[in-house]
Protein backbone atom coordinates (compact mmCIF):
# COMPACT_ATOMS: atom_id res chain seq x y z
CA UNK A 1 0.00 0.00 0.00
CA UNK A 2 1.19 3.42 -1.08
CA UNK A 3 0.08 6.10 1.19
CA UNK A 4 -0.84 9.34 -0.40
CA UNK A 5 0.42 12.70 0.56
CA UNK A 6 -3.13 13.82 0.64
CA UNK A 7 -4.27 11.26 2.59
CA UNK A 8 -1.66 11.73 6.10
CA UNK A 9 -4.24 13.37 8.25
CA UNK A 10 -4.85 11.93 11.38
CA UNK A 11 -7.97 10.51 12.88
CA UNK A 12 -7.64 10.51 16.71
CA UNK A 13 -10.52 10.44 18.74
CA UNK A 14 -11.69 8.59 22.28
CA UNK A 15 -11.58 5.29 20.75
CA UNK A 16 -7.91 5.49 19.91
CA UNK A 17 -6.54 8.63 21.34
CA UNK A 18 -4.50 7.43 24.54
CA UNK A 19 -4.51 3.63 24.28
CA UNK A 20 -1.13 2.85 23.36
CA UNK A 21 0.25 4.85 26.35
CA UNK A 22 0.17 1.32 27.81
CA UNK A 23 2.53 0.24 25.20
CA UNK A 24 4.99 3.36 26.23
CA UNK A 25 4.21 5.13 22.77
CA UNK A 26 2.94 8.48 22.49
CA UNK A 27 0.17 9.44 19.79
CA UNK A 28 3.16 11.82 18.07
CA UNK A 29 5.35 8.33 17.92
CA UNK A 30 2.76 6.71 15.81
CA UNK A 31 2.54 9.48 13.61
CA UNK A 32 6.65 9.61 13.26
CA UNK A 33 6.68 5.87 11.80
CA UNK A 34 4.89 7.03 8.90
CA UNK A 35 7.29 9.05 7.62
CA UNK A 36 9.87 7.13 7.97
CA UNK A 37 11.77 6.29 4.64
CA UNK A 38 12.41 2.65 5.04
CA UNK A 39 8.99 1.93 6.35
CA UNK A 40 7.25 -1.52 5.53
CA UNK A 41 3.57 -1.80 5.26
CA UNK A 42 1.34 -4.60 5.08
CA UNK A 43 -1.64 -5.67 4.49
CA UNK A 44 -3.25 -7.39 7.52
CA UNK A 45 -5.95 -10.00 6.06
CA UNK A 46 -6.69 -11.58 9.47
CA UNK A 47 -7.97 -8.59 11.27
CA UNK A 48 -9.65 -6.77 7.68
CA UNK A 49 -13.28 -8.01 8.36
CA UNK A 50 -14.99 -4.97 8.66
CA UNK A 51 -12.29 -2.81 7.59
CA UNK A 52 -8.97 -2.61 5.54
CA UNK A 53 -6.41 -3.13 8.50
CA UNK A 54 -2.49 -2.43 7.72
CA UNK A 55 0.57 -3.02 9.61
CA UNK A 56 3.09 -0.20 9.46
CA UNK A 57 6.87 -1.01 10.59
CA UNK A 58 8.75 1.86 11.02
CA UNK A 59 11.03 3.79 12.58
CA UNK A 60 10.31 7.34 14.71
CA UNK A 61 12.51 10.44 14.88
CA UNK A 62 14.32 8.87 18.28
CA UNK A 63 14.89 5.56 16.11
CA UNK A 64 12.45 3.42 17.80
CA UNK A 65 11.31 0.82 15.64
CA UNK A 66 7.23 0.68 16.14
CA UNK A 67 4.61 -1.97 14.29
CA UNK A 68 1.43 0.08 13.88
CA UNK A 69 -1.76 -1.36 13.28
CA UNK A 70 -4.05 0.83 11.31
CA UNK A 71 -7.03 1.79 8.86
CA UNK A 72 -7.00 4.22 5.91
CA UNK A 73 -10.88 6.16 6.53
CA UNK A 74 -11.18 8.62 3.55
CA UNK A 75 -8.15 11.10 3.74
CA UNK A 76 -7.35 9.90 7.16
CA UNK A 77 -5.24 7.78 8.83
CA UNK A 78 -6.74 5.98 11.86
CA UNK A 79 -4.06 4.28 14.19
CA UNK A 80 -5.82 1.58 16.23
CA UNK A 81 -2.54 0.44 18.41
CA UNK A 82 1.00 1.14 18.25
CA UNK A 83 3.66 -0.92 20.19
CA UNK A 84 7.74 -1.48 19.77
CA UNK A 85 8.32 -4.23 17.73
CA UNK A 86 9.00 -7.75 18.99
CA UNK A 87 12.78 -9.77 18.28
CA UNK A 88 11.20 -11.50 15.19
CA UNK A 89 9.48 -8.72 13.55
CA UNK A 90 12.83 -6.79 13.74
CA UNK A 91 14.35 -8.77 10.31
CA UNK A 92 10.80 -7.76 8.52
CA UNK A 93 11.98 -4.36 8.41
CA UNK A 94 15.78 -4.96 8.03
CA UNK A 95 14.85 -6.74 5.55
CA UNK A 96 12.93 -3.77 3.90
CA UNK A 97 15.58 -1.00 4.62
Amino acid sequence: MKIEPEALGFEWDEGNGGKNKKHGIENSESEEAFFDEHKVILRDPPHSQDEERFILLGKTKKEKLLFVVFAKRGQKLRVISARKVNKKEVPLYEKAA
